[in-house]
């Protein structure tokens, strides 16, 4: 089995942050501040080596006023 952080849907997640990142107009220091972490957290994230839990994605779609469904597939 593959773990979870390389999977399709993993990489689906973290496209759609990405997208949902740009489509608001901030950059990754503007989310950091709103999340109250670091850029390269927000960085690792985007990128696929950190993991997701569904708290922080609740986050993620409140900050990006997007719906959950909008990041899994």
């Amino acid at each position: 089995m593959t773990k979870a952080i390389f999977s399709k849907d993993h990489k689906y997640t973290v496209e759609q942050l990405k997208k949902a990142r740009i489509e608001v107009g901030l950059d990754q220091a503007d989310v950091a501040k709103l999340l109250g972490k670091t850029q390269p957290h927000v960085s690792k994230i985007e990128a696929g080596q950190r993991r997701l839990d569904i708290t922080q994605l609740k986050e993620f779609a409140k900050i990006y006023k997007k719906d959950l469904s909008f990041f899994i597939k």
